[in-house]
């Protein structure tokens, strides 16, 4: 066997002894996740994700292994800013909290299924058509501006969501949750939960977050294990993200702006290609690591200065008198 198969091999058993130990140790059906819980499982998907990279530096060398932790990381901050989106479902559709677990891990693996279609199908035009990664870094600078630019207080309208409307139009549905089913009867008639149309859109918005993503690996590196194993080692650490970030979302408000020069950034790196010039997989590291920490930083110092600004009853009483 090769080194990469020895290593896809590897990934697959990690990944089946990690899900096993995740489902069955750290979340057990109907158990409430308290913030406790959630920075262990964090730190148990993290965890495995640095072990991996120790693990691709031994058998791969040091550029796949750092190229793999690059995109991990990318793929990571990526992750952070779509939990944000995942919050406002759950809240739009007033999820009960002991249906979290179940419906963010259906709606995660639905995530991963449509990411390795995505992914396989990026990887097959990239050998056929490498002209493509250009049209890839000019979406993804065009994509980073964009969001650079994007007002943080925009309530995201989920009740004009095109996918949401969509299923209103072909499907009978309730605002019932079914006592945790997908599906319903209201007088004899079939109906579709809540919980169905928060999967859906779960899995939905992860597809539109990984036509940024995707890309933006590919720039980073082409070989599809790096691509593959960062991919779904940060998608696989949503579910304990969600209830680690879900009360703390406005601590992030600068998060975005963060990412989006990370966006930039790669995107740049793929088009000046096109003028040979390439740039070392170790900088882009630094860029990334560098504009993320920076970003999260800013964010709660401003969240933080907010709140002791914030006037109190006290202090409006002695500014009246």
């Amino acid at each position: 066997m090769t080194a990469e198969q020895i290593t896809f091999l590897t990934f697959g058993c990690l990944l089946i002894l990690a899900l096993a130990f995740d489902l069955g140790l750290l979340s057990k059906k109907g158990s409430h996740i308290t913030i406790k819980k959630a920075i262990w499982q964090t730190a148990f998907w993290v965890t495995l994700a640095l072990l991996f990279f120790g693990f691709l530096w031994i058998e791969n060398g040091h550029e796949i292994a750092i190229s793999y932790v690059s995109a991990y990381l990318m793929e990571w901050s990526l992750s952070i800013d779509n939990i944000f989106v995942f919050i406002l479902i759950f809240g739009f559709f007033k999820v009960k909290e002991k249906f979290y677990g179940r419906v963010l891990l259906i709606g995660i693996l639905m995530a991963i299924f449509f990411r390795i279609i995505f992914i396989s199908i990026g990887i097959g035009l990239v050998k056929q058509f490498h002209w493509i990664l250009y049209i890839f870094g000019a979406v993804l600078v065009y994509t980073g501006i964009s969001m650079f630019r994007a007002k943080h207080d925009e309530e995201a309208d989920l009740e004009n969501n095109r996918v949401y409307r969509l299923l209103k139009r072909v499907l009978p549905l309730t605002t019932d949750d079914g006592g945790g089913k997908w599906t319903t009867r209201i007088n004899g008639k079939k109906f579709y939960t809540s919980l169905f149309v928060v999967v859906v859109m779960l899995a939905t918005t992860d597809i539109v977050f990984a036509l940024d993503s995707i890309p933006a690996v590919f720039a980073i590196s082409p070989e599809p294990l790096v691509v593959y194993t960062s991919n779904i080692f940060a998608v696989l650490g949503l579910r304990s993200l969600f209830f680690l970030l879900k009360g703390a979302a406005n601590k992030f408000a600068h998060l975005q702006q963060g990412i989006a020069i990370v966006l930039i950034f790669i995107g740049l790196k793929m088009l000046v290609e096109y003028f040979h010039v390439e740039i070392p997989v170790y900088i882009s590291l630094l860029v990334i690591v560098t504009c993320i920490v920076a970003s999260i930083i800013y964010s709660i110092n401003v969240s933080n200065r907010a709140l002791e600004t914030k006037p109190t009853d006290a202090g409006i009483d002695r500014e009246i008198h």
